[in-house]
């Protein structure tokens, strides 16, 4: 028998929406190299790869190039993986412990609530390199643990962007969040994640980034239990809720492909 490997869509409802991550279940542990090539060989945003530790998991996730530290989309689809094929009852939370420490997720009916560590963003002033980069006019530019996070005029601006990756490349950064106010109906505020660095132009539905977005948010506008709209050209909803130093990053998954790697 191979290793099973499962494709999800996450941060959607929708099959061929939200951003999708393989999730390899693995019965030993594997060398850093064979989960590198796999990542590569699935060329998707993430590849996740699972290995249990009693009634938890260890967690890693690739991307095409690169291992990263925390990634939103590719836990959520696990968890997804997990419950749905029977690893963990329905009742039951899946522990991850992971390079950003133990990580949870729970099912609330058709959703699924995540714990991560909030990342918020401290000011950097103005950034030219980087506002040429984007073609924009920045209200606001900051920098948290991982990305710069841009904060534009409008929802249209964010998504007309056409950034020069080949200078975003340069950024001694995981990515750059560019983020606005909504002006449509059913959340809050709109985003788009540019990671050409980590081999990711721009990736559909980025969890991790509303780790930052979240506590930008609620500080902006007053209030709290957010919806993030990701317009990429997937797209996709990240529901979001602060408490203290943590973040609730909640979402909705679909399996649309099972394979096993020889």
């Amino acid at each position: 028998m191979g290793i099973a490997i499962t494709q999800v869509d996450s941060f959607t409802e929708r099959p061929f929406a939200g951003n999708p991550a393989a999730v390899c279940l693995l019965v030993h542990p594997q060398e850093e190299i064979w989960m590198q090539s796999v990542a590569r060989e699935m060329n998707l945003s993430e590849t996740a790869f699972l290995l249990r530790r009693g009634d938890d998991f260890d967690l890693r996730w690739f991307t095409p190039t690169v291992e990263v530290d925390l990634c939103g989309h590719a836990t959520l689809a696990s968890a997804h993986v997990l419950w749905e094929q029977g690893h963990l009852g329905p009742t039951e939370p899946a522990r991850f412990h992971t390079r950003s420490g133990l990580l949870t997720a729970e099912k609330k009916g058709a959703w699924i609530e995540m714990d991560f560590p909030a990342k918020p963003a401290e000011s950097v002033g103005h950034f030219e390199k980087l506002e040429a980069a984007l073609g924009v006019k920045a209200k606001y530019i900051g920098r948290s643990h991982f990305d710069y996070l841009v904060e534009v005029e409008s929802e249209d601006e964010v998504r007309k962007l056409r950034p020069d990756f080949s200078v975003l490349r340069t950024l001694e950064a995981r990515g750059v969040i560019v983020t606005s106010r909504a002006s449509g109906a059913g959340y809050d505020f709109v985003s788009r994640f540019f990671a050409p660095g980590s081999g990711v132009d721009e990736d559909p539905v980025t969890g991790s980034a509303h780790c930052c977005l979240a506590p930008f948010w609620k500080e902006h506008l007053g209030r709290d239990g957010l919806t993030g709209y990701q317009a990429s050209a997937r797209d996709g909803f990240v529901r979001t809720r602060c408490s203290g130093d943590r973040v609730y990053l909640s979402g909705q998954a679909v399996t649309v492909l099972r394979a096993e790697l020889v």
